[in-house]
C-alpha cells in the first residue's frame, strides 16, 4: 500500500489532518488526482469542493503532474534586475507554455519562485536540480536543446 493509502486508512477522520494528506497524495503521486480528492473528502468529512478548494489556495499543490524537468526561474531581485523578464518570455515562446504549466509533450514545467540563492548568477535557471547562471535568451535555448536530447526523455 503507498504511503498516501497508509496515511489515509491511519489517520484519515484526525482533526487537522487534510494538510498532510494532501501532501502525502501529492508525494505518492507526483500530484493530487481527482481521487486521492474524493478518498480525502470521505475519510475526512469534509466536502470534497472544500479540499479542492484548499489545494489551490496553496501553491504547494499540484492539479497535474509535472513535466520530466522542472524549469525555475528565479524572480528575485537579483535576477529582476538582469531581466529574469526575457527569460520568462523566452521559455514561453520555447515551450509553448506559460508559468504553471507543463508542455503538451510532458517534458518540461515552467515555475516561478521568489529567489533560488544563487544572486550573484543572475538570471537564474534551475532545471531540476542544476542551476543555469547569467543566462541569455540564447543560452537559454541552448540549454533547453540539451535536454531535449537526453537519452530516455520519454515523459
Amino acid at each position: 500500500m503507498p504511503a498516501f493509502g497508509r496515511m489515509l486508512w491511519r489517520h484519515g477522520g484526525e482533526p487537522g489532518m487534510l494538510i498532510p494528506l494532501l501532501q502525502a497524495a501529492q508525494d505518492s503521486y507526483g500530484y493530487i488526482p481527482p481521487l486521492a480528492i474524493e478518498q480525502i473528502a470521505m475519510a475526512t468529512g469534509i466536502p470534497a469542493s472544500e479540499v479542492y478548494g484548499v489545494i489551490t489556495f496553496y501553491r504547494q499543490f499540484r492539479l497535474r503532474p509535472l513535466g520530466k524537468y522542472v524549469i525555475r526561474v528565479c524572480k528575485g531581485t537579483a535576477c529582476h534586475v538582469q531581466d529574469a523578464e526575457m527569460i520568462g518570455r523566452t521559455l514561453e515562446e520555447e515551450l509553448g507554455i506559460r508559468q504553471g504549466e507543463t508542455s503538451e509533450d510532458g517534458l518540461f514545467t515552467y515555475l516561478e519562485v521568489a529567489c533560488l540563492g544563487c544572486c550573484s548568477l543572475a538570471p537564474v535557471v534551475m532545471i531540476g536540480e542544476q542551476a543555469y547562471g547569467r543566462l541569455t535568451p540564447q543560452g537559454l535555448r541552448s540549454v533547453l536543446r540539451r535536454y531535449r536530447r537526453k537519452p530516455g526523455r520519454s515523459a
